[in-house]
């Protein structure tokens, strides 16, 4: 997940408490698919302890924290992800389509923290008018918001083994199914291929973002300003 920082707006703090912010959301993504697995017959992430919103179990030292941290000093954004919860497919009912399910809660818990964020920002700035976007609790929500936009329409990305991947293995006929999923131990340089040598794709996913973003934002102004 990638994630421009406007550093002037949000200051060393703000930036600091948006990263808090992100490292939280992508533990309750990680949550999401262990809470999902458990109702479907799979309570591996949860025995392990990954059904917690505490982000320390779903820290990954490298993904978590040592990736963003140079992304941000180096290049001004953030990009990073979390340990990636146990899924054991064989003990669903109905594995593809349980683990499609699973796949999904991932995102869904980002865009219901997107809606929060947006929300919240509404009601502070709009309808309460404590805050103006020349302080920091408005960009900082704002940004909250908007990272947790990109981290759902990013996992949504159908190739293995992003979350969108497992939607499109339960679509796929079965006699596809298997050579598909082989291409996820090559999913991160596919993904960067695309990035870097297929224009239209990051084209597609920025309008792809920015479109979810509009569609959230609006259902949150109706929270927000009620």
């Amino acid at each position: 997940m990638a994630f421009l920082f406007n550093t002037e707006r949000l200051g060393l703090a703000g930036a600091a408490v948006v990263v808090a912010i992100v490292v939280a959301s992508l533990g309750i993504h990680e949550a999401a698919h262990a809470w999902m697995a458990w109702k479907r017959g799979d309570s591996t992430a949860k025995d392990l302890g990954r059904m917690t919103l505490n982000p320390i179990a779903h820290i990954d030292p490298v993904m978590t924290i040592l990736l963003p941290t140079i992304s941000i000093l180096t290049m001004g954004f953030l990009f990073g992800g979390a340990k990636p919860v146990p899924v054991n497919p064989r003990r669903f009912r109905r594995p593809h389509f349980d683990n499609a399910l699973v796949a999904l809660a991932g995102p869904v818990s980002n865009m219901l923290l997107a809606v929060f964020f947006f929300a919240l920002f509404h009601l502070l700035v709009e309808r309460l008018q404590l805050y103006d976007m020349s302080q920091v609790l408005p960009n900082v929500l704002y940004s909250a918001a908007l990272a947790n936009v990109i981290l759902a329409a990013f996992n949504l990305v159908p190739i293995p083994p992003l979350d969108g991947s497992r939607v499109v293995t339960w679509l796929l006929p079965s006699h596809l199914r298997g050579p598909y999923n082989l291409l996820e131990p090559f999913g991160l340089i596919i993904l960067l291929l695309l990035f870097y040598q297929v224009p239209a794709f990051s084209h597609y996913l920025q309008k792809s973002m920015a479109e979810l973003a509009l569609f959230l934002n609006r259902i949150a102004t109706l929270f927000g300003l009620w």
